[in-house]
């Protein structure tokens, strides 16, 4: 059994390799310590609660909220791949991190509710622990605050049952949660580099995340940024499950 897999759900094969090349390089793990399944092109597999210890989800720029009838077969399919994971993690029989497109996801298919109240801009953001952040056994090893990055659409409206609240920020109320002690989700990029989330921007830089005439301002506000904790969260996820 490999010990984690990442699921990529962007079509995009340029942004798809950066960010897994970000999260193996964030987690730490050797060259065979985290694997990767496309769930673009292949349904999750049949074995993948035995094949593999545990999940990491990244973005895409699918959204959940799209309307049904404008989902491609790609999304639907990568829907009902994180869905599966998703559920499994909440029955405590597999671990999963969703980050950006895929809290959304999760947040569905458990009940709860995504809108798109709650946009964020691309670039640096202020997160803050809530008390059950600061003493949550993933979190609780981060600052209290420390700045992440964002490039959001959409963002949940309503925890699903059950749900713990664990950051959060005055643009986007829910930053990341957590259901029982096997699934977490966060609403802002833990993985990226400035310089890995600037190649990211370039992809997608008429995608309507930013102006595209903006990209120099919007890169140079990135690269400034300190993204230590972000990246310490995926190095503990690792380390612990």
């Amino acid at each position: 059994m490999a010990p984690l897999v990442y699921l990529c759900v962007r079509p995009q094969v340029d942004a798809a390799d950066g960010e897994y090349a970000s999260f193996h390089q964030a987690m730490s793990v050797g060259e065979s310590g985290l694997e990767r399944w496309n769930l673009v092109d292949d349904d999750l597999p049949a074995d993948a609660f035995e094949r593999w210890r545990g999940f990491v989800v990244g973005g895409s720029p699918f959204n959940t909220t799209d309307a049904d009838d404008t989902k491609s077969a790609e999304q639907v399919r990568i829907e009902a791949g994180l869905q599966a994971v998703a559920r499994t993690a909440v029955a405590g029989r597999t671990t999963a991190l969703f980050t950006c497109f895929g809290i959304g996801v999760a947040s569905r298919a458990l009940g709860g509710e995504v809108t798109r109240e709650y946009p964020e801009g691309t670039g640096p953001t202020g997160i803050r622990l809530t008390d059950a952040g600061r003493q949550d056994l993933l979190f609780g090893g981060l600052e209290a605050e420390f700045t992440a990055l964002t490039a959001h659409k959409e963002a949940i409206e309503r925890l699903p049952e059950g749900a713990v609240l664990l950051a959060t920020n005055d643009e986007c109320p829910v930053q990341a949660f957590r259901i029982g002690d096997r699934l977490y989700a966060t609403q802002f990029h833990p993985e990226p580099t400035g310089v890995a989330f600037t190649e990211r921007m370039t992809i997608y830089r008429n995608h309507g995340y930013f102006d595209a005439d903006e990209y120099d301002t919007v890169a140079a506000v990135v690269l400034a940024a300190d993204l230590d904790e972000p990246q310490r969260l995926l190095r503990r996820f690792a380390e612990i499950f």
